[in-house]
């Protein structure tokens, strides 16, 4: 297989280079030209456009920040997808998802939609989850790529289906992560050594994904794991949305994303997401700080 591979970010170039080291072949192409130089050194192929480098593929992969660059990329390939399939990377809501697979159809074009799940840091290894959406026949004709990228692969059902699973997974770390902070917060004010306390939590009933992850980047002070609060932001707003259409009050999720919003506020939407945490710190005049927790998340990341 070929693939075309358009959106280099932080995700999508590991994701990229999984793909060079199953031995498939790739072009790539990203608005920031540079992004696309450490996949070029491993033999990756550049095109100058979304269009160029769906002409050059047998099929075309998208990882994208948010609807409106999914559907100028999708435009811009529509005329040489014909016969062949768009595998959607990207977080969207529902309604993005079916309107732009109904653009892919008309054009002749097969999509999947694949968003994926589990850190930016477990991409270079290939440990992601993978939902995907759409029929059985396509996701079997990728298992080479698909198992190049992730460890799981979840056939969710239908194309769209797969975006109301990977809103409420985000969702869910949203909150936890809120919850990590104020946990955190609490053993810290009341003389608990800090490193303990994220151990005796990680090996408790009360852990989570994210305190063992976000939370320990949050002890480092670093809070950089490659996810930005407006992300964060556009994926709640996708969650409120399904919310209102299917009558789910989530109040959990509306004060974490009060939360964020007062800290895209404070700190700027290009901030990273765990920065939320800094708002408590900054409020109470207490750092939440420990030693021996890494600045940055990377595959096989031991924290003992």
């Amino acid at each position: 297989m070929h693939y075309a591979f358009i959106g280099l970010g932080e995700l999508g170039g590991a994701l990229a280079a999984r793909l060079l080291d199953a031995g498939l072949a790739v072009t790539v192409h990203d608005r920031d030209r540079a992004a696309a130089d450490p996949l070029l050194a491993r033999g990756a192929r550049w095109a100058d456009g979304p269009a160029a480098a769906a002409a050059a593929a047998d099929h075309a992969i998208t990882c994208l920040p948010h609807p409106d660059a999914s559907t100028a990329v999708l435009t811009a390939m529509l005329p040489h997808l014909r016969g062949k399939d768009w595998i959607e990377l990207s977080t969207l809501s529902r309604d993005d998802v079916l309107r732009l697979a109904a653009l892919a159809r008309d054009a002749g074009a097969t999509s999947l939609e694949l968003p994926v799940t589990g850190g930016v840091h477990l991409a270079a290894s290939g440990e992601l989850a993978l939902l995907a959406g759409g029929d059985a026949e396509t996701l079997a004709r990728h298992g080479t790529a698909l198992a190049a990228m992730g460890r799981e692969i979840h056939h969710i059902g239908a194309v769209g289906d797969a975006a109301l699973v990977k809103v409420v997974t985000n969702m869910l770390a949203f909150i936890h992560l809120k919850a990590t902070g104020e946990a955190l917060m609490l053993c810290r004010r009341g003389g608990v050594d800090l490193g303990t306390a994220w151990r005796a939590i990680r090996a408790s009933s009360g852990n989570s994904f994210v305190h063992e992850t976000e939370g320990a980047l949050v002890l480092n002070g670093s809070c950089d794991v490659g996810f930005s609060i407006d992300l964060a932001l556009k994926d709640l707003g996708f969650a409120r949305a399904f919310a209102a259409e299917l009558g789910v009050p989530l109040d959990l999720a509306e004060a974490t994303a009060k939360t964020y919003e007062r800290a895209r506020d404070a700190y700027g939407g290009a901030a990273q997401s765990p920065m939320i945490v800094r708002l408590l710190e900054e409020a109470l005049g207490t750092d939440l700080r420990a030693e021996g927790f890494p600045a940055r998340l990377e595959a096989g990341t031991v924290i003992s």
